[in-house]
């Protein structure tokens, strides 16, 4: 249950953890429900849309971080610098035991693609806790698997407005 727990936040860093929400403003998240539910969105302004983009490069390097530690094997200082929503869902001890075992599995991290930067929106009462999250999801060649891995960290909006990692996996 531990393990899957830890997958689940995988669902920042000003020091090593945080972004600030005034350095990297939230746009509007994508929804968790099918698009055929959802409402129409209205399209984006050129402004929202530099602000969007600024945002993704900040959080692809907040997520670059992460993963530069924990190649270091610096994985818990990631879980000290964490939200303390993940912290609840997974202690430090299991976080680095779970992340060093399948990062063992994989060998040593070669090339990393173009980073994805996807957001979503969890209400209280689901799975997830609720929240604002964005993850950032890179393609990895690993020297021990034949095909790229992909490599997320996801990131949740904090109650202070701060951006903190709320996950790290490998698929």
């Amino acid at each position: 249950m531990k393990h899957s727990r830890l997958f689940l936040f995988a669902a920042l860093l000003g020091g090593i953890g945080s972004v600030s929400a005034q350095q990297a403003q939230p746009a509007r998240p994508a929804p968790s429900q099918p698009a055929a539910a959802r409402p129409a969105q209205p399209a984006l302004t050129p402004e929202q849309q530099a602000q969007l983009a600024k945002q993704n490069a900040q959080m692809t390097q907040a997520a670059q971080q992460v993963m530069q530690m924990v190649d270091a094997n610096r994985i818990g200082e990631v879980w000290d610098s964490a939200s303390a929503t993940m912290k609840r869902a997974v202690s430090r001890d299991e976080f680095v035991k779970q992340v060093t075992i399948d990062r063992n599995k994989l060998g040593k991290p070669g090339a990393r693609g173009q980073a994805l930067v996807t957001r979503s929106q969890f209400r209280a009462g689901g799975r997830v806790p609720e929240g604002l999250y964005l993850n950032v999801a890179v393609p990895t060649k690993f020297a021990g698997a034949p095909q790229p891995v992909r490599e997320l960290v996801s990131f949740r909006l904090d109650e202070d407005k701060t951006w903190r990692v709320s996950g790290y996996s490998l698929r």
